[in-house]
This record gives structure tokens, C-alpha cells and sequence, in this order.
């Protein structure tokens, strides 16, 4: 079996999406935390990158809105520890 570079590019995204679930489930990774939607994310590319050796619309669909809801939960996770630091700084608000 020859594989082009997309295909292992493909291959890996969805090894890292699978063992981001996989940490998941094991409760090693917590699902609002930054690691979970960064793997994930990676993941998603990776398998758009694939698609350059044969498109498939439904799984270029699929990627791209795994993608985007991952910039999603880095975005709201990255807000959500600003947030913490601003108000542990500022003493709690207790």
C-alpha cells in the first residue's frame, strides 16, 4: 500500500481526534479545558488535508465545522482563564 503524504497527514488527524475522545472518556483530559479542542482542532485539519487526494463534500463539511466549534471551545476556554486570573487577582469578589 503506498500512501501519499496527504494520506498520513489524514492519518494522523484522525489518530489525535480518537485519543482526545479516548482521553476524554478516561477522564484524563477535561472537555473544557484547552488540550481537548486543541487536539481536536489539529485533528479535524488533518483530515481536511487528506481531502487534497479525494474530495468528499461530506466530510469536508464535517471537518470544517469540527473545526470550527474546536476555535470555538479554545476560544471560550482561553476567555474563561482570563477571567478566573482577573477576578483571583482582584481577590475573588467575596
Amino acid at each position: 500500500m503506498n500512501l501519499a503524504w496527504y494520506d498520513v497527514v489524514g492519518l494522523l488527524g484522525t489518530l489525535l481526534i480518537l485519543i482526545a475522545y479516548f482521553l476524554l472518556q478516561a477522564r484524563r483530559l477535561s472537555g473544557n479545558g484547552v488540550a481537548y479542542p486543541v487536539l481536536n482542532l489539529f485533528g479535524a485539519a488533518g483530515v481536511l488535508v487528506s481531502l487534497l487526494g479525494t474530495f468528499n463534500l461530506s466530510v469536508f463539511l464535517l471537518e470544517t465545522a469540527w473545526i470550527l466549534v474546536s476555535a470555538y471551545g479554545i476560544w471560550t476556554s482561553m476567555r474563561q482563564r482570563r477571567i478566573d486570573g482577573e477576578s483571583h487577582q482582584s481577590g475573588g469578589g467575596k
